[in-house]
């Protein structure tokens, strides 16, 4: 093979690869319809009341978030989800996704894992052949499953053949980015601060992608007890930019 081939060929190979990429990173552009610029999941009871002021400050609180909720909670229902649709049985995804739905005290913080993943059906079905989509929002139609975004996530980057650590550090990248852009509005900061956050907070990303890699259902716990509180009060607020 002449040299002007085999660039051609590793040229291809590497264009196929990055245009899978393109496709993930598409819907997680800020400007991709699913609604989670509506929601703070308890963050802005926290901003009202002067706990999240700084650039350190939402830091610390997006890193708790990573760490002390999305861990334990969704991420873990990420890796069993993805599992469960390698065993291709859809009644143990279904119990899956009412597990997760039963584990979210909060009514707003519930009601925003719907919402999103109804809104994510909505916008990506119609720019993919996902089968296990368009089979999970028939379930959805029919009210056998409430829609929660990390199953439907999950199910998205399980046809787009993606490997199952990139699902959990793309859907902890996800969770989190769409908190750090709305804090900006909320606080408010400028958009160098979030930026910087955000760059602080990919090895924490990392760090918890890793550890989930090793967890399982019996691994589940809400003990954010702080964030469960203020998603309950969110709804209580004067005034509020958010749904959640």
């Amino acid at each position: 093979m002449s040299k002007q081939n085999a660039d051609l060929k590793n040229h291809l190979s590497t264009e196929a690869i990055s245009t899978k990429f393109l496709y993930l990173m598409h819907i997680h552009d800020s400007a991709f319809p699913i609604g989670t610029y509506t929601h703070s999941f308890g963050m802005e009871t926290y901003i009202q009341e002067d706990v999240i002021r700084t650039k350190e400050d939402l830091f610390q609180f997006c890193s708790m978030y990573i760490h002390e909720n999305l861990v334990y909670t969704d991420a873990i229902f990420v890796k069993e989800g993805f599992e469960k649709i390698e065993q291709g049985d859809i009644s143990v995804l279904i119990r899956l996704e009412k597990i997760c739905d039963a584990s979210k005290n909060a009514e707003e913080t519930r009601e925003a894992s719907r919402m999103i993943g109804k809104q994510f059906l909505q916008a990506v079905l119609p720019v993919t052949d996902s089968e296990s989509l368009e089979k999970w929002k028939q379930l959805f139609k029919e009210k056998k499953v409430h829609g929660h975004f990390p199953l439907a996530y999950t199910l998205y980057t399980y046809d787009m053949d993606f490997d199952l650590y990139t699902t959990i550090l793309t859907f902890l990248y996800s969770s989190t980015v769409g908190l750090v852009h709305n804090a900006v509005r909320a606080i408010p900061l400028g958009q160098k601060a979030g930026i910087e956050v955000i760059h602080r907070l990919i090895p924490e990303m990392e760090k918890a992608a890793i550890k989930v890699m090793e967890m399982d259902l019996s691994d589940l716990s809400n003990h954010a007890l702080g964030l469960e509180l203020s998603s309950m009060k969110h709804k209580h607020l004067h005034s509020r930019l958010f749904i959640s």
